[in-house]
């Protein structure tokens, strides 16, 4: 089996907006894989953030790849709007939608690609039936919503087994993890079979940290 190339989701909820043309500029310089980005609406989730106008603002800057992890109800209302840039990854929460797989359709009618987001307590079985049709799993591995939050323990082992289940039925989609992708957790998650890395707080934008020299080193500890 040809090995996956691994990939850095730098999380644009992470980012100094202040100063977000100079992130930009580092993130194209240092080749970033994806640009994470978060849609919140208050109530799938209890917070907001971003929003189709920033989506727009980063494709019309930069030809990275957007992935746009949808927390929202109803997504197939908004999944037009998202799935329309060029290259973009669109997931959704299975939970939110009537229809699952009909979203998955709407996304890829787009050419855009189809990824579901699992959430800490909902086990890989409960939409297996989907993982045929889809081109990412999001892991989550804290609750959805807010950065900085804790690791849940038991999200390493649903890694695993995710991945335990491409080899076993030949499925095609990327494992990305979502959720204190720490220096320290780095290292337990790619074990255990992620291939996409949404970075945050706990690593690439630590506080004091120098972004470029972080992004180095999280790609020195995948190689």
């Amino acid at each position: 089996m040809k090995k996956k190339k691994l990939k850095i989701a730098p999380s644009m909820m992470c980012v100094d907006f202040l100063n977000i043309k100079e992130t930009l500029d580092i993130f194209i310089k240092e080749k970033v894989d994806y640009l994470h980005i978060d849609i919140m609406d208050g109530h799938y989730v209890p917070n907001f953030t971003l929003g189709i106008d920033f989506c727009r603002a980063l494709s019309s800057y930069t030809d990275i790849p957007l992935d746009i992890h949808l927390m929202i109800e109803n997504p197939e209302q908004y999944v037009p709007q998202f799935a329309q840039f060029k290259n973009a990854i669109v997931s959704f929460h299975p939970e939110t939608s009537y229809h699952p797989l009909r979203t998955i359709q709407l996304i890829k009618s787009y050419s855009a690609k189809a990824g579901i987001a699992l959430e800490p307590s909902m086990p890989i079985q409960n939409v297996e039936y989907l993982l045929h049709d889809i081109d990412m799993v999001s892991i989550m591995t804290v609750n959805p919503g807010y950065s900085g939050q804790k690791l849940v323990p038991q999200t390493i082992e649903k890694i695993r087994k995710t991945s335990e289940y491409i080899f076993k039925n030949g499925c095609h989609f990327e494992i990305e993890v979502d959720g204190n992708v720490s220096w320290e957790n780095l290292p337990l998650m790619l074990e255990a079979g992620s291939e996409v890395f949404v970075a945050g707080t706990s690593s690439i934008f630590e506080e004091n940290g120098d972004l470029s020299a972080n992004i180095r080193r999280f790609r020195s500890i995948l190689t």
